[in-house]
This record gives C-alpha cells, structure tokens and sequence, in this order.
C-alpha cells in the first residue's frame, strides 16, 4: 500500500501527491491587481477628462473664430519684439533695456482695439511723465550734497506714491485712468530709486523709453491691422442682441403661462419654463459688458458706421431702458412657479388679450433690434407701437369685465357645492385671481417701459444721423382705431 505525507505549508494551498511527494501552488497576490486595474482607471479617466476639455476647446474656438486669431495676434507681436534681443545690432542699441518692450507687448495687448489703446495711452503717458518727473527731481537731489539726496528722493517717492494712489479713488479717474496711474508709481519709483546708484540716469531713462514706444507700436500695429475687435462695435452688437432676446423671452413667459400651463394641466404634467423665456438673465446681467465696452469705445479712432465722439453714452441709455424692461419680464416669469392656480374660465377670457399684447410688444422690441443692427430708421415702428397701444386697450377692457366673470365662477361654485358659504366662494375666488390679475397688470407695466426703449433709441437715431426707409403711411390709421377703441372703452 502506498504511503502518502502530507506537507505543511504555511502559504498557498497544499496538494498531496502519492509516492511520498508532495507541492505547493503560490495564489496570485491581489495587490497588484488592484493597482493595475487603479492604473487603468486612472488612466481612462484622465484621457476622458481630456476629450472633454478638448471638446470644450474646439467649441469655444468654432463659436468664436476671433479669439483663436486673437492667440495668434499675440504670438506674432512678441516674436517681432523678440527680435530686438535676437538680432545683434538691435540687442547692441538697447542691451538689457530690449526687456522693457517685451514686457509692454505683453501686458498692453488686449482682446479689443479700445482696451489695448486704453493700455497703451495710459502707460506711454505715465512712463514719459513719470520719467521726466524723476529725473527732474534726481537732478535736484544731486545738487543738494549726498547726504540731502537720499532725503529727497524718499520724500517725493512718497509723496508722490500717496497721492497718484489716492488719485485712483476718484470715480473718473478710477474708469479711464487706473491703469496709467499704476504705471506712473511703477515707473517713477523705479527710476527714482535706480537713479541713486546709476550714474547716467538720463541714457537709463531713454533706453527704457524707447523700447516701451517700440513695444507699443508694435502692440497697436498688429491689433489694429490684423482683424481688429473694436469695443464700439461689440457694444453695438450688445444692445441689439438684448433687444431681440428680451422680446423672445416676453413672448415665451406668456405662452408658458397661458399655452404650455394649460397643455401641461390636460396631460397631467407639471408646469415648467421654457429656455427661451429665461433669455432676460443675460440681459439683466449684461450691465458690467456694457460699461466695459463704452468705456474702452471713447478711446477708438473714427472705424467703419461708428465716427468721432460717437455718442456712447446714449447706448448705455437704450441699455438701461432694456433692463429696466427685462426686471418686469423677471417678475412675469416668476410668475410661473406660482402654487395659487387661477380658474381655467378667468385665465381664458384673459389669454387671447394677454397672448395678443406680448406679441405686439415683442414686435416693437425686435423692430428697435433690427432699426440699431442696421443704424436705419425703422418705417413701421410707430404702427408697431400703435398697435402695443391697441393691445393694451383691449387687455384693460378684458380687465373691466373681469368682475362679471368671477361673479359667474362664484355662482357655478356655490351650485356645486351648496354648503359652502358665499363669502367663502368669494374670498376663496379673489385669492385664485391674483396671480392672473399679476400677469396682467405686468404686462401693462413692461408695455409701457417698452415706450421708454422707444425714446431712447429715437434719441440715439437722431443724435447719430439714423438713414431713413420710407415713410410710415399706416400710422395714421391705426391712430383712428386707436381713437375708436377708446369711445368704446368709455361707453
């Protein structure tokens, strides 16, 4: 009989085999199974996190070729003021000083021609006034002995530092002089302090100058020669595009109240808001872009429709008209989340006149969108206003009878149900009400700030000399309508 012996083992699983042998199979250790497989997460995550940033690239460079050009821009200017320290007989003319003009190429050159003219201005001004303002007074302090000299340049250094600082407190300085006033205490300083140990001061202060003129030219010349972004245009475009959003979102607030609700409300769905009536958002908060870009516009030459002392200002004028219109359109589409629910009888008697008036209204809106996008005067926006007018009557008219309807929904309430009271009924009716009596009275409300944005964008055709198409021969007509739907509202 053969003998079988068995082996201990400590690790692994143990098999007995006959004949006296015996073997031991080693498992495979699981910690380096779980780092590979962490490894190949790892790595799958980060190349996912990768394609989706470089989606995001590739979208944000298709939607707005300019700001690729605007890289490439960039990199051109820098390589042209490299040269100056590649080339020998140009790094021999200015030496170490050849720095300056790469430093100005790089913090001058913005996006739009007003910002980098804003920079450039700004900094050419301040580095020659505050140049000639510390040689000056180094001049001064080395004819009053060596032990007043150091006395001297500490006391204007902080004089001067205090002042140009509290100087930029001032809101009108804080708007178009912020930034030279910054350079200013940089360059004074700079020039203040070196000069104490640097026995020419004057070469120091020419080098550094004409390499921060040369690196200006060269900043101005590749942003307004190559695919300029000017400010006054993207202003232009601004207000325009606010215009014909806001009219979008008026619209799709009305129709989600009125068309979608009561879609929703058959199919048992909840009420929900549309994209489109969210467009007021960008609108309302487009206030900060608006000042940014008049404030950089005033510093652009005479380009394209836009001329000299072009009136920026009465864009930031329409601007707050617009907004002061898209506040109410906010509260309108606030009122779509409202939980008291009006009677599906009273939202109807109103819905053609509310639907009808946000129509007209958005029609004015998008005329003065396309009058300002094409600098013309618009031939039907008095009858486009005239018919706003229209709607607004009628909307008042549906109001007036209002009460009879609620007194017919009190009526058939109390019919069905006989128990309950008629103060009631009618406290429990004046409550359902309120949220399309609010819709209404908005609207009425956003009509007339709409009048506003007329006037100011009349203003704005008549200061910029607005071409004219034809004349509005219809006006007149739609006043005698106008003329007659009064008479009927007074009887």
């Amino acid at each position: 009989m053969s003998s079988q012996k068995e082996v201990p083992v400590s690790l692994g699983w143990r098999v007995t085999v006959p004949e006296g042998s015996s073997t031991t199979a080693e498992p495979v250790s699981g910690w380096n199974c779980r780092i590979r497989r962490r490894l190949v997460e790892f790595g799958v995550g980060t190349m996912a996190k990768v394609s989706t940033f470089g989606k995001k690239v590739w979208k944000m460079g298709a939607d707005d070729p300019r700001k690729v050009i605007h890289g490439i821009k960039v990199g051109v200017a820098l390589t042209l003021v490299s040269l100056f320290y590649y080339a020998r007989p140009l790094y021999n003319g200015f030496g170490s000083s050849a720095m300056w003009a790469v430093m100005t190429v790089v913090v001058v050159f913005e996006y739009t021609v007003g910002g980098c003219l804003y920079k450039a201005i700004n900094r050419a001004i301040a580095t020659l006034s505050a140049g000639a303002l510390a040689v000056g007074i180094d001049w001064v302090a080395t004819k009053s002995g060596q032990k007043v000299e150091p006395l001297i340049l500490s006391a204007s250094v902080f004089l001067l530092a205090s002042a140009a600082t509290f100087s930029r407190f001032i809101p009108t300085v804080k708007a178009r002089f912020d930034y030279g006033v910054t350079i200013f205490i940089l360059t004074f300083s700079l020039v203040a302090v070196s000069g104490y140990r640097v026995d020419e001061l004057m070469d120091l202060a020419i080098q550094r100058v004409s390499t921060i003129a040369i690196g200006i030219g060269i900043t101005i010349s590749v942003c307004v020669l190559f695919s300029p972004v000017w400010s006054g245009q993207e202003l232009h475009l601004l207000i325009s595009s606010n215009m014909a959003k806001l009219a979008d979102s008026l619209e799709g607030c009305v129709e989600d109240y009125f068309v979608t609700a009561d879609h929703n409300n058959t199919n048992g769905e909840e009420c929900s808001s549309s994209p489109r009536s969210k467009a007021y958002e960008s609108v309302i908060n487009s206030k900060a872009s608006e000042d940014s870009h008049a404030n950089l516009a005033r510093w652009e030459p005479a380009h394209g429709r836009f001329g000299f002392r072009h009136p920026w200002k009465q864009y930031l004028k329409v601007g707050s008209s617009t907004r002061h219109c898209a506040y109410c359109v906010e509260s309108l589409h606030a009122s779509l989340n409202s939980k008291t629910k009006a009677p599906e009888s009273l939202k109807k008697h109103l819905r053609d006149a509310c639907v009808k008036l946000s129509s007209d209204s958005s029609k004015v809106l998008r005329e003065l969108s396309s009058s300002i996008s094409m600098m013309k005067r618009s031939p039907s926006i008095n009858l486009f206003v005239e018919e706003m007018k229209l709607a607004v009557q009628e909307l008042q008219i549906a109001l007036s009878s209002l009460p009879d309807r609620l007194l017919l929904t009190q009526a058939t309430t109390q019919s069905k149900d006989e128990e309950n009271k008629s103060s009631g009924a009618a406290a429990l009716s004046l409550l359902d009400i309120v949220p399309l009596m609010t819709m209404a009275s908005l609207l009425i409300e956003t009509s007339s700030r709409i009048e506003g944005v007329v006037d100011a964008v009349g203003t704005l055709a008549n200061i910029t000399c607005f071409r004219s198409i034809g004349i509005d021969k219809s006006s007149s007509k739609v006043q005698d309508e106008g003329q007659e739907m009064k008479a009927l509202q007074e009887v």
